[in-house]
């Protein structure tokens, strides 16, 4: 990567962890105290977008680190979901916190599928 790319891939980041928090932020407006639905969302239309941007051919390895590690990278986040379903289960939801850990795993592993195949739809 040259130093337009590391810069891009630097701003890529910041654009998408200040996405993550517009995002997150919307969906739980008023939902304080509930399941972290937000994140989930997040990390969801994350994965899928990086399934996607992964299966498309000829994508060049810059743009797939800019988008991908970059805007992605920030945008999605394991750290909240360690840290909400400590929280669930420190309020003795211990039934939501394994919904989030594995319900986000499972989804997140489905979405990176779909979008990967959809990627692979691209001309080769």
């Amino acid at each position: 990567m040259n130093g337009v790319e590391w810069v891009a891939l630097i701003v890529g980041g910041g654009l998408g962890a200040g996405a993550r928090y517009l995002v997150d932020g919307a969906i739980m407006r008023g939902r304080r105290g509930i399941f972290p639905v937000g994140i989930l969302v997040v990390n969801v239309v994350g994965s899928f977008l990086l399934g996607l941007l992964t299966g498309i051919p000829h994508l060049a390895p810059a743009w797939l680190a800019i988008l991908g590690t970059g805007v992605l990278g920030g945008f999605t986040t394991f750290s909240s979901v360690a840290v909400e379903t400590v929280l669930l289960a420190q309020r003795r939801r211990r039934d939501w916190a394994w919904v989030n850990l594995v319900g986000t795993f499972v989804l997140c592993l489905v979405a990176a599928a779909v979008g990967l195949t959809i990627g692979g739809l691209f001309p080769r």
